[in-house]
């Protein structure tokens, strides 16, 4: 049994990820800015200690501080799972600069708080490996512009696990970013290409099966290499 912290569990990708891991034995700490979001059928799990659920808004780094100090055993898997789609109005010619550094906020800089926050408990684990929900729309090998706020937050945070990967190869420490594939969420709509639930069990083998010879990589639900 490994022990995930998943930020992000209240909806889509982030719930079913911990759906697929209470439900295979795991143990999952998830966070949620209000953690009475949860649904109710997760009580059982909680009561018998196999999910425990923490406050933690990614954009205030108080809370991360708090929910990191009052985690006190090793983390095996980090999974950074909380993002935003970003402003309405977000064209290299037409841009709610507010609403792109929001988006850079949660989608690139959130990670890496939680990262930083947490390291101490991964470090406390034998095989720790720290895992970014990114997309293949940040790929800068995919040159479309529509919804470059969104693209350009996920372009940067694929290098920030580059570079984390790099500085955590010491401590034996897997850093990689996925994309989980067009999904039926909120974020990704209706006619979206697979469910939350293909998704997160593609992401569980991935994760399952990465070896410091993957870090720094960029992945997709399936397994497969992405260009960044």
């Amino acid at each position: 049994m490994a022990t995930y912290l998943i930020t992000g569990v209240g909806r889509g990708i982030g719930q079913e990820l911990a759906r697929v891991l209470l439900s295979r034995g795991d143990r999952v700490i998830g966070t949620l800015r209000d953690p009475g979001q949860g649904p109710a059928e997760w009580r059982t799990y909680e009561e018998s200690g196999r999910l425990r659920l923490l406050k933690l808004d990614v954009l205030d780094e108080a809370s991360i501080a708090n929910a990191a100090r009052s985690v006190d055993e090793p983390i095996d898997v980090l999974i950074n799972n909380a993002g935003i789609i970003g402003p309405k109005r977000q064209s290299t010619l037409d841009m709610d600069f507010d609403g792109f550094l929001d988006t850079l906020k949660v989608n690139t800089l959130g990670p890496l708080r939680v990262i930083q926050a947490f390291l101490p408990q991964l470090r406390r684990s034998k095989q720790a490996r720290i895992v970014t929900i990114s997309s293949r729309m940040g790929s800068l090998s995919y040159a479309k512009s529509d919804r470059i706020a969104y693209r350009a937050s996920k372009a940067a945070v694929n290098k920030v696990m580059q570079g984390l990967a790099t500085d955590l190869a010491e401590d034996d420490i897997v850093a990689v970013s996925v994309h989980p594939g067009w999904v039926r969420t909120d974020m990704g709509g209706s006619s979206a290409d697979i469910s939350a639930d293909q998704s997160a069990a593609g992401l569980v083998a991935l994760v399952d099966r990465l070896t410091m010879d993957d870090s720094g990589g960029f992945f997709d639900w399936q397994g497969e290499k992405l260009a960044f």
